[in-house]
C-alpha cells in the first residue's frame, strides 16, 4: 500500500488519506454496473493509498454498499467506509426523490448496512438529504446514540444549509459535510463552506470532476443513453455544453503547460481550497483512478490559481440538479 498525504475530517479524530474514491458510478447514474470491473477498482484504490470510501443505501439498493464490502474484506480495519441513510424506496416512482430519516428508518437503514458492508461499525454514517418532516435535533441524537453503542463512529451530514448544520452540531458534533463542489460548482463558498470552519466540521466535495465533464472526455447530452444522468444533465444541454466544452478547453491548456491532466488541475485545485478538503472523485477505471490519486501530490502556484479563477470565475453553465432533485436547506 502506498502512502498518501493524511487530512484531518473535523475535530473528532476523523482522518482519511487527501483523496478518497466515490462509488455511486459503479451501480447507478452512469451506465451498466460492471461488478468486477468495481472491485478491482475499490482494491487499486487501496494499492494506490487510498483510505476513505464513500457509499450509500441509495446506490443499487444497497449494492453498491455490498461490493464495497466485499471489496476492501482483506484490509477494512485500515480504511474509512463512509454510507449514507435518508431515503423512502417504497414507491419506484420516487427513487431518489422521497425522503424518510425519522430515527426507527436510521437504525433500520444503519443495520442494514453494517450487514451489507460486512463490518461491525460503520466509520461515517450520513444523512443523505435533510428531511424537511424531520427534525435535525431527531436525526442527529439518533446517529449519537449510533454512536454511543459503537456502530458508528462519526456523524456527517450531505446537502445541508447553514441553519441545518448549526442545531444538528449542537446535538451531535458533525464531524463532515458533504456537497458537491468543483470549478463547475461554486455555490458553497459564500454560505457553507465559512460555518463549517467557524465549527470545525470538515468537507468532503462530490462530483469534484464536474459529474466527468472535467475529464475533458465528453459528448452532447443527446449522445448518452437514457440510464446516464448527462442525458438530462443541464450542463451537458445545447448552449450550455458548448460555453462547458470552451471553459474545459482552457483548462485543458493550463494543464498541458503544467504537463498534468485536465483532472488532476481540477482536483489540485480543490485540495488547495483548504486543508480540510478531501475530494471523493469517482471512477471505474483503475488508470483513471491512478491519474486521480496522483493528483494529491501537486501543488498549484497563485498563478495557477489566479488564471483558473479567470476561466471559471462562477461555475459552470447550467443548473447542478433539475428542480425536483434540488436540496432544500
Amino acid at each position: 500500500m502506498t502512502n498518501m498525504h493524511k487530512r484531518q475530517l473535523g475535530t473528532q479524530g476523523l482522518e482519511t488519506s487527501a483523496i478518497g474514491l466515490g462509488t455511486m458510478g459503479m451501480t447507478m447514474a452512469y451506465g451498466a454496473a460492471d461488478d468486477k470491473n468495481s472491485l478491482a477498482t475499490i482494491r487499486r484504490a487501496h494499492e494506490l493509498g487510498v483510505t476513505h470510501f464513500d457509499t450509500a443505501e441509495l446506490y443499487g439498493q444497497g449494492e453498491g454498499e455490498r461490493i464495497l464490502g466485499e471489496a476492501v474484506r482483506g484490509f477494512r480495519d485500515e480504511v474509512v467506509l463512509a454510507t449514507k441513510f435518508g431515503f423512502d424506496f417504497t414507491d419506484p416512482a420516487q427513487y431518489g426523490v422521497a425522503l424518510d430519516s425519522r430515527p426507527e428508518h436510521i437504525r433500520e437503514v444503519a443495520e442494514r448496512s453494517l450487514t451489507l458492508l460486512g463490518t461491525d461499525h460503520l466509520d461515517v454514517l450520513y444523512q443523505h438529504r435533510v428531511d424537511p418532516d424531520v427534525p435535525i435535533e431527531d436525526v442527529a441524537g439518533t446517529v449519537g446514540e449510533l454512536i454511543k453503542e459503537g456502530k458508528v463512529r462519526f456523524f456527517g451530514l450531505s446537502e445541508a444549509g447553514p441553519e441545518t448544520i448549526r442545531r444538528a452540531h449542537a446535538v451531535q458534533p458533525v464531524s463532515v459535510l458533504q456537497t458537491e463542489y468543483s470549478l463547475f460548482e461554486r455555490a458553497v463558498e459564500t454560505d457553507v463552506l465559512p460555518v463549517l470552519r467557524e465549527l470545525g466540521i470538515g468537507f468532503v466535495p462530490y462530483s469534484p470532476l464536474g459529474r466527468g465533464f472535467l475529464t475533458a472526455d465528453v459528448r452532447p447530452a443527446a449522445e448518452y443513453p437514457d440510464d446516464d444522468m448527462r442525458h438530462w444533465d443541464d450542463r451537458w444541454q445545447p448552449g450550455n455544453y458548448e460555453t462547458n466544452v470552451a471553459s474545459v478547453g482552457a483548462l485543458t491548456d493550463l494543464a498541458t503547460s503544467k504537463g498534468i491532466a485536465v483532472t488532476q488541475l481540477a482536483l489540485a485545485w480543490l485540495l488547495a481550497q483548504g486543508d480540510d478538503i478531501v475530494p471523493i472523485p469517482g471512477t471505474r477505471s483503475p488508470e483513471r483512478l491512478a491519474e486521480n490519486v496522483a493528483a494529491a501530490g501537486l501543488t498549484l502556484t497563485e498563478a495557477d490559481l489566479t488564471r483558473i479563477q479567470e476561466i471559471l470565475p462562477r461555475g459552470a453553465a447550467g443548473s447542478r440538479y433539475p428542480e425536483a432533485f434540488m436540496p432544500s436547506w
